[in-house]
């Protein structure tokens, strides 16, 4: 399993930012975990040797590159990993195309639905502390609240919600959030989502629904939502500049700017506060250095944090998805699931897990493999349509079939 050395230079690679303590702290975290990773590679090409994986991923960091840049994408960043460190760290392009800012390594972008695998891992973790459970039906939570059009949906649990199984129509009022209604004005008006089945029986996917999250935990622990991930998530896996909201964000110097294509043109858009104020679903702003202690993480690197079991219930698969989106389209799917906050795929025979996202201006996209211990993702600072192709390129290499 080769280390790529490039991405221990100064601009493609780890930034050493004399301006912040905590930039040049992080670089030399990462230095370590590569020189770990580096360490532990005998063992690790002797365990991986009894395998069919190909561990060799030239081909695809040179593909996404040649891609990157035929699309003329603003800003990439992306990471492959294992559980030991990072094995590639590259970021190219501009934070902005009108200001011309390199991207690096702490740049920061709008990770977009990614986010819910955060709020998923937010509602195991209320869980496994004996705060909540899983079976905690949301009508009796809120008894003032009311959502659907039928009386089963009066059965949604807290399960139902972090697995798009509630039984409700699909993107519930998302084109709310797309005309900036905030959160707190759509809650009113859970009581017409129509009801397509009973909670458990079907998949539907939910941006605003899904955020009833923040509002279980914040009921149960008395705070906020945004300290919860700070302090059971962020602050324990060192994700030192992520963070959640819009404010957080336009604050940020290291912030990326989004962009959309205009008459063949990237150009810098606008933000929608809207989609901030649904902070499980798509609110957390993060670096690709801190996604790959994210993907770590969910590897088993810091069981101390999330533990082994912990991650095969959070990963093990809840219902099954419908066809439909872009990944479902992919050649080598065989079926795919919702989890707690994450994608489950059945690809090319093996089990991977997965999630996208995109929000006005971004694109993002990340997967791993826990049989291979490898995981990638990518952050664009564009919406293009370049992201679909990432994950399925990415196993396609890893399991022979480029």
């Amino acid at each position: 399993m080769p280390i790529s050395h490039q991405n221990l230079s100064h601009g493609s690679g780890l930034s050493l930012r004399s301006r912040s303590f905590q930039g040049l702290f992080l670089s030399l975290i990462s230095f370590l975990m590569v020189s770990t990773f580096h360490s532990s590679r005998v063992h690790a090409d002797k365990e991986f040797a009894e395998t069919s994986f190909n561990y060799d991923f030239s081909p695809f960091i040179d593909w996404l590159e040649q891609a990157s840049d035929e699309k003329n994408i603003p800003g990439v960043a992306f990471a492959i990993v294992s559980r030991e460190g990072i094995i590639h760290l590259q970021s190219r392009g501009v934070r902005s195309v009108e200001e011309r800012g390199s991207i690096n390594t702490d740049s920061i972008f709008r990770i977009a639905s990614m986010s819910k695998t955060f709020a998923g891992t937010a509602a195991a973790l209320l869980v496994n502390q004996n705060l909540q459970s899983w079976d905690a039906r949301i009508s009796d939570l809120f008894p003032s609240m009311k959502i659907g059009t039928a009386l089963s949906s009066r059965a949604i649990t807290l399960k139902h919600v972090v697995s798009h199984s509630t039984g409700l129509m699909p993107h519930s009022y998302s084109n709310m959030l797309d005309d900036g209604v905030s959160y707190d004005k759509i809650k009113s008006k859970f009581h017409e989502i129509p009801t397509v089945c009973s909670p458990g029986e079907c998949y539907g996917y939910q941006n605003v629904v899904f955020s009833l999250i923040a509002d279980v935990i914040e009921e149960r622990i008395g705070g906020s939502y945004e300290k919860y991930i700070e302090e059971q998530i962020f602050k324990p896996l060192g994700m030192l500049t992520s963070s959640i909201g819009m404010e957080p964000y336009i604050n940020n110097p290291d912030a990326t700017l989004p962009h959309r294509m205009v008459r063949g043109s990237w150009r810098t858009t606008s933000t929608n506060p809207a989609y901030y104020s649904v902070a499980p679903a798509s609110g957390i702003n993060a670096s690709v250095f801190d996604m790959t202690m994210w993907l770590r993480a969910n590897l088993g690197a810091f069981p101390q944090v999330l533990g082994v079991d912990f991650l095969s219930e959070l990963h093990e698969p809840i219902i099954s998805t419908n066809h439909g989106n872009y990944f479902n389209r992919w050649t080598g799917l065989e079926k795919a699931y919702y989890a707690t906050g994450w994608r489950v795929l059945d690809y090319r025979g093996i089990r991977a897990i997965h999630h996208g996202g995109g929000v006005r201006g971004y694109r993002s996209e990340m997967t791993f493999v826990p049989e291979a211990n490898i995981g990638m993702v990518l952050l664009f600072n564009a919406e293009s349509n370049l992201a679909n192709d990432v994950v399925p390129t990415f196993l396609d290499n890893l399991t022979n079939s480029l």
